[in-house]
């Protein structure tokens, strides 16, 4: 694969986008400028399974501003409801509490809210199943895990190896239900027209990819994908909750279709957005790990029991890195289901690599003490010479030596590898270590367009999403160095779907993706139009097959150290320091790459400390349904938090030489902190998140 020759790549440009995010004029789905618009609220089940039996909106109708009232009984027909998650409105069944049962339509957010209380909705209430648990009598294997990997595999023969090895380790580890909280609420605009006798559909959507919206939601309304324009310049945040369309989406659509042209606006409010959007699967996950006296691992078997959703699956890949994070020859790895009443779990920043890793390197810290061993030493006796499940080589794989710079940066050793010896003042002091990976993907169907607009401008289009990742940046520095001309020489256009096909911003495939496509059309805008183009030229080109994709095994890594302070009276927990150390590829923008990098770290530190969705099983509804009980990570929970990378160039992915980096800052990060408290006070804690009550009683 040729490279493209750095010049703007690698440096640690200034956001191009910073200055109309700072000043409030970067207009987000919510705020784009539409005329007269009206607001709608939704109305949601109250119960968790069941069917609206009736639905009386007379108070609504009658208050002053009120414009429509959708309800199940209804709303406007959808061409196609093969989708659980977005068949909304289209019979009086109800799935799960909080799915959407109607909305009001008037002219002001606030007439809409008030009014949507005052729809009085009977039900005949059915039972329902909404708990999660190990021997749940209706677990099931799915055909497939997310992004289709087999659900199980299996090599070699594990229980025998497990029988005959000198060390072993077989515990349980739990995570819990988590939700994206992105800044930017889930929100958009739906304005149905009609021009020349057909609807001619704008969505203005807070969403991770605009080609993605289009192709989910025109066959719904029987459109044509030109018939339906989604736009999305500025989007902020979504951690993979926006990398779909939901029902909300289809709601607007819904009351826009009878909303005599004016543009119907819809904004989920935080608590909303906990039944509505998605949310990553809690998980309950048996590690088995059989090992020789030395610590090379013999046996490794990892099981895996999560939940869907009994209207849409949605398997998540948990398991999926164990089968070649390390050298093993006798592996198992398997995903078992049930599916409740509840609301489709979805995306959630690494989802499965960030779950299944935590239990992984959490089992491993187990092992290195079984083992006697430091933690370090562990990982590089269990090196892989080839990628274990493919067998394919290696791109690069450069754990060892992010774990070796990481150890001397941290001063990991000398480290007494007994656990509470470390005590000043009240407070326990420990360290942490444990690893991760990510793969190195790209997707299909990406293109993009160059024009020579005069005096060596150029214009540069596809139809990226930029969800506060710096993608705006990031392209716009590839198109420099692939065009070779100054960045202030780029005009970038992302966000629209008029505008060239592009990949979801996903799987942290997105700058792969879409680079390549640039630069594919630079180099043909190069070959057609030469040095010194004509003004108005024009070149659109597909980004082309990578003939290395077959070849080798591609994925990122990385080493998370992690300092723990615990309080010996109160069990108070303090992270003071977190090092990430990885091998990412070549970096697009230092700044950039780095504010991901520490993103997901501190991301990390919030899943092992705080993060948990409670779900009451009297009413089957997440409770925690806002950033009060919701707990985050805050400032005050946020040290020192540093993330570096090495010099690395990757060569069989994209002509760039990175690789994705959105998302292997929080892979890892979780098992680290706890491992960094089990070495300070002795206590294993196997269940997210490590709450006081879990580490107390066990103090020394």
């Amino acid at each position: 694969m040729t490279l493209v020759e750095p010049h703007a790549i690698g440096q640690p440009m200034a956001r191009t986008d910073g200055r109309a995010k700072v000043t409030g004029t970067a207009r987000y789905a919510f705020e784009q400028q539409v005329e007269h618009p009206v607001y709608l609220h939704p109305i949601q089940a109250t119960i968790a399974r069941g069917r609206v039996t009736a639905m009386d909106t007379t108070a609504a109708v009658a208050l002053d501003g009120v414009l429509d009232v959708l309800t199940v009984f209804d709303a406007p027909t959808l061409a196609d409801t093969s989708d659980g998650e977005l068949t909304i409105l289209q019979d009086d069944q109800v799935h799960f509490r909080g799915q959407l049962i109607g909305g009001v339509v008037a002219e002001t957010a606030e007439i809409a809210r008030e009014a949507s209380a005052l729809v009085r909705v009977d039900y005949h209430e059915r039972r329902y199943d909404t708990e999660l648990t190990a021997d749940h009598p209706g677990l099931y294997t799915p055909e497939s895990v997310n992004a289709s990997f087999p659900s199980d595999t299996e090599e070699g023969d594990v229980q025998a190896a497990l029988a005959t090895a000198d060390v072993t380790i077989d515990a349980t580890y739990r995570t819990p239900i988590e939700h994206n909280n992105p800044m930017e609420p889930h929100a958009c605009i739906a304005h149905w027209a009609w021009r020349d006798g057909r609807p001619a559909v704008t969505l203005y959507d807070s969403t991770q990819g605009v080609h993605v919206v289009r192709k989910t939601l025109a066959p719904l309304f029987d459109l044509q994908p030109e018939q339906l324009r989604v736009v999305a310049p500025h989007v902020g945040g979504g951690f993979g909750s926006k990398g779909a369309p939901h029902a909300h989406d289809v709601l607007a659509l819904l009351a826009a279709q009878r909303a005599d042209g004016r543009a119907v606006k819809l904004a989920l409010t935080r608590q909303q957005m906990f039944a509505l959007v998605g949310y990553r699967t809690p998980t309950i996950q048996r590690l088995r790990l059989g090992a020789d006296k030395d610590g090379r691992l013999l046996a490794l078997a990892h099981d895996v029991i999560e939940q869907t959703s009994a209207v849409k699956e949605f398997a998540e890949q948990t398991a999926v890195t164990s089968r070649s994070m390390y050298a093993c020859a006798n592996r198992r790895t398997s995903h078992r289901l049930a599916a409740l009443d509840v609301a489709v779990p979805f995306w959630m920043r690494a989802p499965g690599e960030c779950p299944g890793t935590f239990a992984a390197e959490v089992a491993m810290d187990e092992l290195a003490v079984a083992c006697k061993l430091d933690p370090i030493e562990l990982r590089t006796r269990n090196e892989p010479e080839v990628d274990p499940e493919s067998g394919k080589p290696w791109s690069g794989r450069r754990l060892i030596e992010c774990l070796r710079v990481g150890a001397e940066r941290f001063d990991w050793f000398p480290r007494d590898p007994r656990p509470a010896k470390y005590l000043a003042g009240n407070w326990f002091i420990g360290t942490g270590v444990a690893a991760a990976t990510y793969p190195g993907s790209a997707m299909k169907g990406n293109s993009a367009r160059i024009s020579h607009t005069g005096q060596g401008r150029y214009t540069v289009q596809i139809g990226a999403a930029d969800i506060g990742t710096g993608t705006w940046t990031a392209l716009a520095q590839i198109a420099a160095d692939a065009l070779e001309c100054d960045m202030a020489a780029v005009d970038l256009q992302i966000g629209d779907s008029d505008l060239p096909s592009a990949s979801v911003a996903g799987g942290s495939s997105g700058i792969t993706s879409w680079g390549s496509a640039i630069v594919a059309a630079a180099r043909k805008f190069r070959q057609e139009h030469g040095a010194h183009p004509h003004v108005g030229v024009t070149t659109l080109a597909e980004a082309p097959q990578n003939p290395d994709k077959e070849k080798f095994a591609v994925r990122s890594f990385g080493a998370h150290f992690v300092e723990a302070h615990v309080n010996r009276d109160t069990a108070e927990i303090r992270i003071p320091r977190m090092l990430g150390v990885f091998s990412v590829g070549r970096a697009i923008n230092t700044r950039t790459l780095r504010s991901q990098l520490i993103g997901g770290m501190t991301m990390g530190m919030s899943m092992a400390l705080h993060e948990e969705s409670v779900r009451d099983p009297r009413f089957g509804h997440v409770v925690t349904q806002d950033l009060a009980s919701y707990h985050i990570s805050t400032h005050a929970d946020v040290r020192h938090v540093d993330a570096i990378w090495l010099d690395d160039v990757e060569e069989h992915l994209n002509p760039m030489g990175s690789r994705g980096a959105g998302e292997i800052g929080i892979v890892g990060a979780a098992a680290a902190v706890v491992n960094a408290i089990h070495h300070a006070t002795g206590v294993r804690v196997r269940e997210l998140p490590v709450t006081l009550d879990k580490v107390l009683a066990g103090l020394p």
